[in-house]
């Protein structure tokens, strides 16, 4: 009986061959396990989170500059397509008119709107196509067609219970050859031009001086300009986060960074903590123009 229970007990391994065969045994089925989970992981295409991440459209995605976030780049060959008076409203008009910021009619409001609404459409057009107080030119983007300004008018406006009708693109304008050859027989005298002038030439007067003071009057003129049609909009009741016009305050820290860093800041557009300052206010102006505005609303500030 002890034989018995001895003999069932025994392990199956009672040779050194047959150790030897189950270690190698064990170790093939370890290393044909390690080939079939190597196959499957590098063979499956990965559809998780991250996968995407070297494609060069997300490498272009993550190097974009911050300041383009939210901007269309637009072709300036590319035929003009006017938008209708809802797009206008969003991309331009909600700044203000969205939440009543700097005494805008807020849109839906009929008690802020019916007053306006009385005056008629072509006035209420006029004020939002040549800027009324605190309401700059086209809402600030000189870019827009008239035409496209009327239609925001007309959205806002219908919102708070009017009925006006949006305005339709006007027709295209006659083939430019009428006029080429009107200006045909007009661009002959041009050519004794030159051998009128030439004894006023002899004798230039130098005015290098007047024209120093100039220049510096033009700038400050420009900056103020472009400061009444553009930057108002926000810096005029500090909106958005943007440094309110006069408030020394505001300025001061800004103003600690040097004026370099306030250029860049308004010509390439600039993320804060407290909003967006959008490149060139997004407005059309050039880069001394903008660098005017700056020194302008800087002097104002000091």
């Amino acid at each position: 009986m002890s034989d018995a229970n001895h003999t069932e007990h025994q392990s199956f391994i009672r040779t050194p061959k047959q150790l030897i065969t189950a270690v190698a045994g064990f170790f093939l089925v370890i290393v044909i396990g390690i080939i079939l989970l190597v196959s499957f992981v590098t063979n499956q295409h990965l559809t998780g989170a991250g996968s995407e991440g070297q494609s060069a459209e997300e490498v272009a995605a993550r190097l974009r500059p911050v300041a383009e976030a939210g901007f269309t780049l637009k072709d300036v060959n590319a035929p003009k397509v006017l938008q209708g008076g809802q797009a206008v409203y969003t991309a331009v008009c909600a700044a203000c008119h969205a939440s009543g910021a700097a005494g805008a009619p807020k849109v839906g409001d009929a008690g802020a709107w019916s007053a306006r609404i009385s005056q008629g459409f072509d006035t209420l057009v006029q004020h939002a196509v040549n800027g009324i107080r605190a309401m700059p030119a086209k809402g600030g983007n000189p870019d827009l067609d008239d035409i496209e300004v009327a239609r925001a008018v007309a959205y806002m406006a219908n919102q708070a219970g009017a009925k006006f009708k949006e305005p339709e693109a006007p027709a295209a304008a006659a083939a430019p050859a009428a006029a080429a050859v009107a200006a045909a027989p007009a661009a002959a005298p041009v050519a004794a031009a030159p051998t009128a002038a030439a004894p006023a030439a002899a004798n230039p007067a130098p005015a290098a001086p007047a024209a120093a003071g100039n220049t510096a009057q033009a700038n400050a003129g420009a900056g103020k300009a472009l400061y009444s049609s553009t930057c108002v909009a926000c810096h005029g009741a500090g909106i958005a986060g943007a440094p309110k016009f006069g408030d020394k305050a505001a300025w001061s820290p800004r103003i600690a960074q040097g004026v370099n860093v306030l250029y860049e800041h308004a010509i390439k557009g600039f993320q804060g903590k407290a909003g967006v300052m959008p490149p060139k206010g997004s407005s059309s102006a050039s880069d001394a123009d903008v660098k005017s505005a700056v020194d302008y609303m800087v002097g104002a500030a000091k």
